[in-house]
């Protein structure tokens, strides 16, 4: 254990340039907040013996002003004269005894945890960190101002009124999961400055797309600041998604098109959005920080309360939940403020309609421990008064075994569900039958109706960001990462995938043929299936990543426009067709939607709401559940006693859905035939075309039989007689 306030002063200028104490100002709120006459700031820093802000002048030299007082932790004052466009950051002074975790350094200049605005980046990576060469060991001397992002102090937004929030209900949503740079940095219908931007999103073109296939919230890969790893910067690589942040409450300028607009941009996105009905769901990453383990660099948190911001060891090593180096403790008070505040900030200044949150288990976690629903950080989100009106959807598994936690969350958010993933990935590949996928179809209620839960609870989903595209997981049998520079380690082995008898591309028809219809048969699940669906963004376009299932990092140099960008001149328009056809069909039929799980009760029509038949219109009983070999699935929904409701709070009616699974060569299936039935059976959906327009919408009598040439999802409505 040691003191640095031996260390030498810093090289830059630096000038008390005060007569007299500065007002104590106020502890609340964190951050910098401009004020008529000069800004508050308040950090918190509640073991430090002495805390600086650092005013940056535009040659790179500071003026430090001490924050004398300390209320509550927080250490705070108010400083004249400063305005909006300073720039700042602080430096902490104290102990330097690394096995406590207490890792105080003034030569090293701090970001502000709440900063609204971040502007340079890094230069020298020894400058950025605090000890010499053992992280254990001596601390470094360096001065890491100019080597390090700084913020930038700001003022309220300020305009005219904003759109009205969408607020889509959940039995009517359909999530996009989309990057903001990879999305438009392609796109020639977008004017070439706002390509992989904010206003990118804004541009009508990409509006009309994404009304025109039925999109009502698009969710977001991380746009909180994002600062790439320290291991990922010495391959020559940056991070791409995001999953690395660096400042929990500042857009990310790297979607500017004007460099230092990023927080204007923003709020314009969220607003022409909200304009054409489409909500702003933010994937957030409150599970770890840019900061990776002791041996990385001190940024922000470490540098004020490593005890207080991070789970660490009794050595005050971090303990790693996450598989980045480290994990934010979700039981610390400092966590849960700036957490809650941070999600505050988004929903009621950003104007953004809810949140993904990444690893979300973690945060379920108090003191790396058991899986708590109840644990502080999870309760203070879901009664706070703001942010339970909000959207949240839980990624619910960590790092560890003991992390996964699907299904098990409490009735304030909706998860991932990576079982219905997995059993659909493996239903359309032909590695089992279709005694889970029941299940899945209709809304995992094995998993999600425990503890008064809604089938939209589910958040089913078939790819994501990470994983392959929906086009290479027919394409490709094996992930190829080569690109990520770590030698194809990376990425997961089980993907389920086919690639149809070649590997990667191909100008094989039959081949092609076989590959489209297997996505139209996957995309067709999952936007008919009972829960939410996740679609993601560019599985509609014929997106493909070369085979690559972990795109997460790109050359450092690399432009937005080669970074794992859509290849928009190459859009598939059938595949887009056929996605607006799909989710048309899901908004116009309640009964694929249900606001409650199906249990088997009697309707007004005296039939059950579900009814599960074989290829033959037999009724499955528990030796066909348990036969692995069976490959084709009907389901019967009853449309008399619907469970979900119009805006007014009144009962919708419906007509009775069927939908066909088959997965396998062609077959002869007889329509579900029960003795009660007097229905007809009118087409409306086959996956087998192109555009999915049934051939023939003829209604067919129950008990007509159809052939198949091949893997099929059929959709037929009751006429009745």
């Amino acid at each position: 254990m040691s003191r640095n306030d031996d260390l030498p002063p810093s090289p830059h200028p630096s000038v008390d340039g005060e007569s007299s104490p500065n007002p104590p100002g106020s502890p609340f709120p964190l951050g910098a907040t401009a004020m008529p006459t000069g800004t508050q700031f308040a950090v918190h820093a509640p073991e430090a013996e002495g805390v600086e802000v650092c005013l940056i002048d535009p040659q790179g030299g500071e003026r430090r002003v001490e924050l004398a007082t300390r209320t509550f932790g927080v250490r705070h004052a108010f400083v004249p004269g400063v305005r909006p466009g300073d720039r700042y950051g602080f430096r902490a002074h104290g102990t330097w005894d690394p096995h406590s975790g207490r890792r105080f350094n003034g030569a090293k200049l701090l970001l502000d945890p709440s900063a609204r605005q971040v502007t340079g980046g890094f230069g020298d990576p020894a400058a950025s960190l605090a000890y010499v060469d053992d992280p254990f060991g001596a601390p470094s001397s360096v001065d890491s101002l100019g080597h390090v992002p700084v913020a930038v102090v700001r003022a309220p937004l300020t305009g005219p009124d904003r759109p009205a929030r969408p607020d889509v209900p959940w039995d009517r949503t359909v999530l996009y999961e989309l990057h903001v740079g990879s999305f438009t940095a392609r796109n020639d219908a977008v004017p070439e400055n706002l390509r992989g931007t904010y206003l990118g999103l804004t541009q009508p073109a990409v509006l009309e797309h994404l009304a025109r296939i039925g999109i009502t919230s698009v969710e977001l890969l991380p746009v909180q600041t994002t600062f790439t790893e320290p291991g990922v910067r010495a391959r020559g690589m940056r991070n791409h998604w995001g999953y690395s942040t660096g400042a929990y409450f500042a857009p990310d300028p790297r979607f500017a098109a004007v460099p230092g607009q990023e927080v204007e941009e923003f709020a314009a996105m969220v607003d022409a959005l909200h304009a054409v009905g489409i909500e702003v769901i933010l994937d957030v990453v409150y599970n770890h920080t840019c900061e990776s383990s002791v041996d990385g660099p001190s940024i922000s948190w470490r540098g004020l309360d490593a005890p207080g911001y991070y789970l660490l060891d009794g050595r005050g090593s971090d303990v790693d939940l996450t598989g980045c180096g480290n994990t934010l403790d979700s039981a610390s008070p400092a966590v849960v403020r700036m957490v809650c505040d941070s999600l505050r900030y988004w929903v009621q200044e950003m104007g953004v309609d809810g949140f993904r949150f990444d690893l979300a288990s973690t945060l379920g976690r108090p003191g790396g421990w058991r899986f708590d629903t109840r644990a502080p950080l999870l309760t203070a989100i879901a009664v706070d008064p703001v942010l339970s009106q909000a959207k949240l959807i839980a990624e619910p598994w960590d790092a560890t075994g003991a992390g996964y936690q699907v299904g098990n969350f409490g009735v304030a958010f909706s998860e991932w569900n990576d079982r219905y993933r997995d059993t659909m990935r493996g239903f359309w590949a032909g590695h089992h039958g279709v005694r889970d996928v029941a299940s899945r179809l209709a809304g995992s209620e094995d998993l999600f109706a425990g503890g008064g839960r809604l089938p939209w609870a589910s958040i089913n989903f078939i790819t994501a960001h990470d994983g392959f595209t929906a086009r290479d997981l027919v394409s490709y049998q094996d992930k190829h990462n080569e690109a990520n520079g770590e030698q194809n380690r990376d990425g997961t082995d089980n993907n389920s995938s086919v690639n149809h008898g070649v590997e990667g591309p191909t100008e094989d028809k039959s081949i092609l043929d076989a590959r489209g219809r297997h996505v139209r048969a996957l995309l067709a699940t999952l936007t008919l299936s009972t829960g939410t669906p996740m679609l993601l963004a560019g599985d509609e376009l014929g997106h493909t990543q070369a085979g690559n299932n972990n795109a997460y990092c790109v050359p450092e140099d690399t432009p937005a426009a080669d970074a794992w960008a859509i290849d928009w001149d190459a859009a598939d328009q059938n595949m887009i067709r056929y996605v607006g056809r799909l989710l048309r069909i899901r908004a116009s039929a309640p009964t694929l939607r249900q606001q409650e799980f199906f249990t088997g009760r009697a309707t007004p029509t005296g039939r059950p709401d579900l009814v599960w038949f074989d290829s033959a219109g037999t009724e499955f009983d528990t030796a066909r559940w348990n036969d692995d070999s069976i490959r084709t699935i009907q389901a019967w929904v009853d449309g008399s006693d619907v469970r979900s409701y119009a805006s007014d709070g009144g009962r919708v009616d419906d007509a009775s859905s069927l939908l066909i699974l088959h997965s396998g060569g062609p077959a002869e299936i007889t329509l579900a035939c029960p003795s009660w039935s007097t229905s007809r059976f009118v087409p409306v959906l086959d996956s087998a075309n192109l555009d999915g327009v049934p051939s023939d919408t003829v209604a067919l009598e129950a008990g007509s039989t159809i052939s198949v040439t091949g893997s099929t999802v059929l959709v037929y409505r009751s006429a009745g007689k």
